[in-house]
């Protein structure tokens, strides 16, 4: 079967097929696309010569292994679907690993016997916490998966045999509207799209949230949920978000919200995004903004079609950088706010602004380049907004979000 290939993430991976001594960590939300991943990297494997009985491939989720559960049972289904490999380099992959208690175990003791490159995925963020910190520092590199980017949702497409807007802002409708999942654009209705979704935010709070964690009161989780979910993109804090509860009728003790929070973080159905001062170059805590994982939580759960620019745009920029490798901040300069403040792993930066227009008046314009402007180096600096006439002022770059992140373009 042929499968549409993530070529942002495979080249990130590729240096590392052969390692026997790191294990490789694919992580992200659920139904983003890592097992398609990895069944990529495994054909590709093939495709360079590998034997395939070199090529174990478990997944967790799968009628036929669902019942493996311990550390044991993890071994015995290695040994077992490895029984045919030839001598040398053996490639594993683990699918959905953290269904197995006690796995970290058993991976890191395949990873020192040498000879086994190992490829795991996990949903959630307890993946990467506890047991496997302390057995496997050093030892594992963890590769984060988005949903589709723009650039990808309409490759995708065009995979699928599906037309693609020649109005690229109306695309982007499309995308903003109907999310980045893979599997959505199987679907032709916006409706089943958002059925879809449901059923994976649903999974989500089964598996990452009720069965793994203990949240005595539900209604109040959900609560938290729906009010992260409705105001992505906004800066607030622990105090905002306690008093606005409060206000709704749902009362929380401050540790318990901050708990929450933790929670859906780490089922990745949302992301914190800390402040940063450019002037003292450090973190900032207190204030913070939450972007969702995908647009699609926010109107699959909510009947209001109507898009409020500002922070989807900011969402879509946020996850694109991330899908990119870089660290994401919000930047403040004095009394000035950046949006971003993104840094590579090459440790260069840039700094972005982003705006649905900056075509309404000279205020506009002014209020989004001023705080570019005020910053004194010389990495590149960007205003990124929906579909207006590009703007030449000050050196700073003015991109259409279709363009950049359509071109699929760095922010260099």
């Amino acid at each position: 079967m042929e499968l549409f290939r993530r070529e942002n993430y495979l080249k990130k991976i590729r240096g590392f097929y052969h390692d026997d001594g790191i294990i490789k960590v694919i992580t992200g939300v659920r139904r983003c696309g890592k097992s398609c991943l990895m069944q990529t990297i495994a054909q590709e494997l093939a495709e360079t010569g590998v034997d395939s009985a070199s090529i174990i491939y478990l997944d967790l989720d799968s009628r036929k292994l669902r019942k493996v559960k311990t550390a044991d049972e993890l071994e015995a289904a290695i040994d077992s679907a490895s029984a045919g490999a030839p001598d040398g380099l053996k490639y594993l992959f683990i699918d959905e690993v953290q269904n197995v208690k006690g796995y970290e175990e058993v991976v890191n003791a395949f990873r020192t016997d040498g000879d086994w490159s190992i490829f795991i995925t996990g949903s959630n963020g307890y993946l990467l916490s506890g047991e496997l910190i302390t057995k496997l520092t050093g030892r594992y590199i963890e590769f984060e998966m988005q949903t589709l980017t723009f650039k990808e949702y309409e490759d995708m497409k065009v995979f699928l045999g599906k037309s693609i807007d020649p109005n690229p802002a109306a695309e982007l409708d499309a995308y903003i509207l109907g999310g980045g999942f893979p599997k959505a654009l199987a679907y032709a209705s916006l409706a089943d799209k958002r059925t879809y979704v449901k059923s994976v935010v649903e999974e989500i709070l089964e598996k990452d949230v009720r069965r793994r964690v203990q949240v005595r009161n539900m209604p109040v989780f959900e609560a938290v949920r729906k009010y992260i979910t409705n105001n992505f993109g906004a800066t607030t804090s622990l105090t905002n978000i306690l008093s606005d509860l409060e206000r709704q009728g749902v009362c929380i003790k401050r540790e318990t919200l901050g708990r929450y929070l933790k929670i859906l973080e780490d089922a990745k159905i949302v992301r914190c995004c800390e402040r940063f001062d450019m002037k003292s170059r450090k973190s900032l805590r207190g204030e913070q903004k939450y972007y969702l994982a995908d647009l699609s939580f926010y109107f699959a759960l909510n009947t209001d079609n109507r898009i409020n620019y500002g922070p989807v745009l900011e969402n879509i920029v946020y996850n694109y950088a991330r899908s990119l490798g870089y660290e994401v901040s919000v930047g403040r300069i004095g009394k000035l706010e950046c949006d971003f403040v993104l840094r590579s792993p090459e440790m260069e930066y840039a700094y972005v602004q982003v705006a649905m227009t900056i075509m309404n008046d000279r205020a506009t314009e002014d209020r989004e380049y001023r705080p570019l402007e005020q910053i004194r180096d010389n990495w590149p600096k960007f205003v990124i907004t929906r579909n207006d006439p590009i703007q030449h002022r000050n050196g700073i770059v003015h991109e259409n979000v279709t363009d950049l992140i359509g071109d699929g373009r760095s922010f260099s």
